[in-house]
């Protein structure tokens, strides 16, 4: 009769695995021209966006349970293919990597980091937008 408690512990641990890996929020961007990569959740309890006339700026952040190393390396590629010039790549360690990207009239920080469950992404975007008359 070891089998019942064996199998009920299984089919539990399958239960939790799928409710973990299921989104509860569609992902979301302020900017078209920052992808978000797939398996990524918005959150937006962390999240940040304010805009005026002349100025859109967001806190955005995300989290996932992707490997940090291949997410970083996939950020700057669709970044760059969004025509965003990378200036520096600095990593820290334990506590993630920090890309810096700049386009016309726009600036971009991206932050990864790796928590206890998930990997993190923060996306802190600033744009210049054209005051209306």
């Amino acid at each position: 009769m070891r089998l019942k408690p064996l199998g009920s512990f299984a089919l539990v641990i399958a239960l939790v695995a799928a409710c973990a890996t299921t989104p509860t929020r569609a992902v979301r961007s302020e900017f078209e021209d920052i992808p978000v990569p797939k398996g990524l959740t918005y959150q937006q309890d962390r999240s940040t966006i304010i805009e005026s006339p002349t100025v859109k700026a967001a806190r955005l952040v995300y989290r996932g349970r992707l490997e940090p190393t291949s997410l970083a390396a996939a950020m700057r590629s669709t970044l760059e293919a969004n025509g965003w010039r990378h200036v520096s790549s600095t990593t820290t360690g334990p506590q993630g990597t920090t890309q810096v990207y700049e386009k016309a009239g726009s600036s971009l920080e991206v932050r990864l980091w790796e928590g206890w469950w998930f990997t993190y992404v923060e996306l802190t975007a600033s744009r210049a937008s054209q005051a209306s008359k």
